[in-house]
């Protein structure tokens, strides 16, 4: 199980004129391994990677492999709504290296559940990559049920999911019903130690943008079953996981980032800045923990 602890759902820095900014993203990665991460997942969509060409996407999979240099896994993202395409997107990501892949569930077309079965098992048939399935039904409108889940952990190289539906009885009966080697991961920061305690492996995580160490702590402590330990810290950094969504993610996490110099808070259409509003509650959680 090479997915578990913290993986890092990479945001994509771009330049002002919104090409890619390559320098930048080379030091995020580099910042991420030397604070001792677990995973990379460049191009989810908190890479805004809907946003991003073939090519780009490519390429920006390329640079991390490149930087990480096998220190830590890089679980790649493959999803959307074109089964087709994503077969091709997986056998061109196998050949730049990655470890994984990251699918999130085809949005807007609602597949029914055969239809979902045959999506993924399309993917899984053009890669020997392990996959990991993603659901997160407030973006996609269609939820991954434990059933349908049981289903598809079937298919041999479908190893684990990241869980974001935020129903926690749900990812219950996901831990439950999953075979003992399927990884269950958070897709919400704020709800990574319940569910560690009902039996997930750890997070692929939006905050460890921003505090990488502190996740991988979090993660590595709930592993080892100090809860207690876990605890602290999720107490402590609970604020910068909510207000990391106080609007549409990756919005806000760019603004902190940027307010700790990290990278130029630039997007591409149709996300925009943060409100005044929302840069304000960001600041007044950046200034109490003290990281700007």
């Amino acid at each position: 199980m090479q997915f578990k602890g913290c993986g890092t759902a990479m945001v994509t820095p771009f330049r002002a004129d919104g090409s890619l900014d390559e320098e930048t993203l080379r030091k995020l990665v580099r910042r991420q391994v030397e604070a001792g991460i677990h995973f990379l997942v460049p191009c989810g969509t908190t890479g805004e990677s809907p946003t991003l060409t073939r090519t780009e996407h490519l390429r920006v999979v390329q640079v991390t492999v490149e930087e990480v240099a096998g220190k830590v896994p890089v679980l790649a993202g493959c999803g959307g709504y074109n089964t087709a395409e994503l077969v091709e997107l997986a056998q061109e990501l196998e050949k730049l290296g990655v470890n994984g892949l990251l699918s999130v569930t085809p949005y807007y077309n609602k597949p029914t559940p055969e239809g979902l079965y045959q999506h993924y098992r399309a993917i899984a048939a053009a890669t020997a990559l392990p996959i990991i399935l993603y659901n997160v039904p407030s973006r996609t409108a269609r939820n991954i049920t434990p059933a349908e889940l049981s289903r598809l952990a079937v298919i041999e190289n479908v190893v684990g999911v990241k869980e974001a539906s935020g129903d926690i009885a749900q990812m219950a009966r996901v831990c439950r019903q999953a075979p003992e080697e399927f990884a269950v991961l958070s897709g919400d920061d704020a709800v990574t130690l319940p569910l560690m305690a009902l039996g997930g492996v750890g997070v692929i995580s939006v905050v460890s943008n921003e505090i990488p160490a502190e996740m991988s702590q979090l993660c590595e402590l709930a592993l080892a079953g100090d809860f207690k330990g876990a605890q602290k810290l999720q107490r402590k950094y609970q604020p910068l996981m909510e207000v990391n969504f106080v609007e549409t993610s990756p919005g806000p996490v760019k603004y902190a980032m940027a307010k700790m110099g990290l990278l130029e808070p630039n997007y591409r259409l149709p996300m925009v800045p943060v409100t005044h509003e929302s840069a304000e509650k960001i600041d007044a959680v950046l200034a109490e923990l003290r990281f700007a």
